[in-house]
């Protein structure tokens, strides 16, 4: 007995070590999250991605012999900090003054650009990991037999910690970085640069992530996706903690990394699970975080979000005519097959466009409308598709009913988070929909390790057993329920036209039908009262209106049309559903093409996906592998110049043009009124 418990607690001190070594790996990255967020109130999505290029800057110096560990260490997060100072001068700067949710917008592009160059750089293919030299032996300390490095990184993360919290808290630059994240005209007053100090905050904090690479890749294979593995897990951290507190980044850190290995070690099933719901349970008790608000940050005002409504040129009639006459075209478009295109631009490009365009209006509701930013709209896309094919696999083989079942599945999940969600706003919000959303993509895929935990319990007790529901990575769904929807007598071939099939006429009616639903939605006095929260929710509740039912009626609203749009794109893919279908990256693309369209519009978020989905097509067709880099300029350059969308084009040139006009001919002065 005394042997078994000594074996125990051997092996819990290793996990502990195991736990601190990975959790110092997310102090780092937090800590730089956090002081980015406490000083200059941007939410960086696109930190993971300098993690990763520390990473790999690392490898390519020790590989190509310019090196060891120790000068990768240095010069690897000292190029990545030149290159996050550039990133805030050429990128985040412009954005300072409106509402903070536009640096979320800003840095998903930046994810998009970040990962393709490092693929294109470095190829698909993991690149090994960085020899640490001597660090690699092992050392025993009190009979206890660990690797050098796991030590070492334990003490350096502790050292780099204090140095920062150090330079901040002690020095004069950390003086003059606190006073302007408290108020920065009256530092500028003070005939200080801020703005410069903004740029070394901002590249301090890349270096941080870009150390934390570093020592990361001396542990781990360096490869593609590596960014976007360590990002959630860093949000989990610094929310936990405390949005833009250093020292909740720290704290958050060493016990994010220490549960995870817990947990992993005595109950791998929920690895992934406990700290999702351990990040939702602080955001419903205690939104600011275990530490409380940031040491030193007053975010004060935002500026407005900037909708594409009344940004445009044409009048009400214009554009209905416009609307009548783009899906007149719609339901004509597969009459050219054969002459003009294949049937793949009808039956695929075409049918994906309307999938996307129903998403992004779907997300348009709530962020355009309402001006809440969910940053985990795939749930519901991801739970429509799951419903909808699980209820044509278990209970009815119709395309109606289990289109039907995804949305009401989706409407329902929506209500139970929109009812825990709604009582936080700004970015919390969107942090605690994210939660949501890889709670559920975890859960889709521990759901084969859950069944058989649980199961042989239930068949003892004699209770039903769980069905396969989403057989994990290989997802669910059969043919069967593929050809009984598409070869029934709902989705037979229309003898009438070949080869042109129902099931797009069924999207197109489907898509054009939750258009004018959510139009008649938006004109009525509800989405008047949506408006008016946007534009200020106090003056919406001083007028008498429950606020916080009416977000979380057009959420409700909002995530059963995602269901649907889930549901179509399940049905489209051979009647399957897979993890990939709650990728957060997806939340991600539907963001940007609600914003690159005009959100606030409706059909503006449409645009921004037919726009989006057609440039990519066109990208491809060309052989740019490296698409989604391209689309991720495009889409930062459109947060930056044209913040309004594509819609708001028309009304941009009008504009430049009637001050053109306005202007003096060259030569002659300009009238001086009196």
């Amino acid at each position: 007995m005394l042997e078994l418990q000594a074996s125990f607690g051997v092996s819990l001190l290793d996990q502990l070590i195991n736990g601190l070594t990975v959790g110092m790996v997310y102090v780092l990255l937090a800590a730089g999250l956090s002081i980015i967020f406490g000083v200059m109130d941007v939410i960086n999505f696109a930190h993971g991605e300098l993690l990763a290029l520390g990473a790999y800057f690392g490898v390519a110096l020790t590989t190509a012999g310019i090196g060891n560990f120790w000068v990768a260490l240095l010069v690897a997060p000292l190029a990545v900090a030149i290159l996050g100072g550039a990133i805030e001068r050429l990128t985040v700067r412009p954005l300072y003054g409106r509402d903070p949710l536009y640096h979320i917008l800003l840095t998903f592009g930046l994810v998009l650009i970040f990962v393709d160059a490092i693929e294109y750089v470095w190829g698909t293919q993991p690149l090994g990991t960085i020899d640490v030299g001597s660090l690699a032996g092992t050392i025993t300390i009190l009979g206890f037999e660990k690797t050098l490095y796991s030590y070492f990184v334990i003490i350096a993360g502790s050292l780099i910690a204090l140095g920062a919290w150090l330079m901040l808290e002690r020095t004069r630059f950390g003086l003059v970085v606190r006073a302007g994240s408290m108020d920065r005209d009256m530092v500028r007053h003070l005939g200080i640069d801020i703005d410069r100090y903004y740029t070394l905050v901002f590249a301090f904090g890349a270096f941080l992530a870009a150390v934390g690479g570093v020592i990361l890749a001396g542990r781990q294979s360096v490869g593609p996706g590596m960014g976007g593995s360590v990002i959630i897990p860093a949000f989990i951290v610094v929310v936990l903690g405390g949005l833009g507190s250093f020292r909740g980044a720290v704290a958050g850190g060493l016990l994010v990394g220490v549960v995870q290995v817990l947990v992993q070690w005595q109950v791998p099933f929920l690895e992934g699970l406990v700290v999702f719901l351990l990040m939702i349970a602080v955001l419903l008790v205690r939104p600011q975080g275990l530490f409380g608000s940031p040491e030193w940050h007053d975010p004060g005002e935002g500026g407005e979000l900037l909708t594409a409504a009344g940004s445009g040129v044409l009048t009400g009639r214009q554009r209905r005519l416009i609307g009548a006459g783009v899906v007149a075209l719609l339901f004509a478009a597969p009459l050219g097959i054969g002459v003009l295109y294949g049937s793949f631009v009808v039956n695929s490009i075409l049918v994906e466009i309307l999938i996307w365009a129903l998403f992004a209006l779907s997300l348009d509701l709530v962020m355009g409308y309402t001006g809440l930013v969910s940053l985990g709209h795939v749930l519901f896309y991801g739970l429509g598709a799951y419903a909808t094919v699980l209820f044509a696999l278990y209970l009815v083989p119709s395309i109606w009913l289990a289109l039907l079942a995804g949305i009401v599945v989706a409407a329902l999940i929506a209500w139970m988070v929109g009812y825990l969600s709604i009582r936080v706003s700004g970015v919390y919000f969107s942090m605690i929909t994210l939660a949501f959303a890889e709670l559920f993509a975890s859960l889709s895929l521990k759901m084969p390790g859950l069944r058989a935990e649980f199961n042989p319990t239930l068949e003892s007790l004699g209770l039903p057993t769980v069905p396969p529901l989403t057989n994990g990575e290989d997802g669910v769904g059969a043919d069967a329920f593929y050809y009984g929807i598409s070869s029934g007598p709902e989705f037979g071939d229309v003898s009438l036209l070949g080869e042109i099939h129902l099931y797009y006429y069924v999207i197109v009616a489907l898509v054009v039908g939750s258009y004018l639903v959510s139009r008649r939605l938006i004109d009525a006095p509800f989405g008047s009262v949506l408006q008016a929260i946007r534009e200020s929710e106090q003056r919406a509740s001083f007028l008498g209106y429950d606020t916080t039912a009416y977000k979380r009626r057009a959420f409700v609203v909002s995530g059963g049309l995602a269901g649907l749009a889930g549901g179509l794109r399940a049905t489209q893919n051979l009647g399957r559903a897979s993890p990939g279908f709650l990728d957060w990256l997806l939340s991600g693309e539907v963001i940007v093409m609600t914003l690159l369209g005009g959100m606030g519009t409706l059909y503006g978020p449409m645009v921004g996906a037919a726009g989006y989905l057609s440039l990519e097509e066109l990208l491809l067709d060309f052989g740019i592998e490296q698409w989604q880099g391209v689309l991720g300029i495009v889409f930062v350059l459109f947060v930056i110049f044209v913040p309004r969308g594509i819609v708001s084009i028309p009304s941009l040139v009008k504009q430049w043009s009637d001050s053109s006009s306005d202007a003096p001919p060259e030569g002659e002065p300009a009238e001086v009124s009196d």
